[in-house]
């Protein structure tokens, strides 16, 4: 996955280690209250013309799930997206995300991608025994595993 790489080329993932600087054991750390994040960073149309260009659009979903006891990856999920306004990438876009063309041309529309993601949402669901926050404190127990979306904005 090119978000994940790039991630850790710019220093953005790191591993946190669980013991104190002091070395001290002692104190345990306070729980986590999400056993899993479902970390999302769109990709989308962009220019550097200066031009009012209509809104931007979806032309990369990736999503990993994130297991937040063990900072491991367990999941992935990605598929480009074919731009419907704008289907012809500026130069700026594809030297900016990295992606070419070809790969938005052979890409799926918008709202494949989400049945998609869909889908993987509800295997993941299953395989992993996961639930999705509703706002209201709902303490995880060791059957069920509590889950949010966030951002890789979230972690800067």
């Amino acid at each position: 996955m090119a978000t994940k790489r790039l991630a850790r080329q710019l220093g953005l993932i790191r591993r946190k280690s669980i013991a104190p600087a002091n070395g001290n054991l002692g104190r345990r750390k306070s729980k986590q209250l999400f056993d899993y994040l479902i970390v999302i960073d769109f990709e989308s149309t962009c220019w550097n013309d200066g031009k009012h260009h209509h809104s931007q659009e979806i032309i990369e979903f990736p999503a990993v799930l994130l297991n937040t006891s063990t900072g491991q990856i367990e999941s992935e999920f990605q598929a480009y997206v074919q731009p419907q306004e704008h289907p012809i990438l500026s130069e700026f876009c594809m030297e900016l995300t990295g992606i070419k063309q070809a790969q938005v041309d052979e890409g799926v529309p918008l709202k494949i991608c989400l049945s998609q993601f869909c889908k993987w949402i509800h295997k993941i669901q299953q395989q992993k025994n996961i639930i999705f926050a509703t706002g209201v404190s709902e303490p995880s127990t060791s059957e069920v595993k509590l889950c949010a979306f966030v951002t890789w904005s979230a972690f800067l």
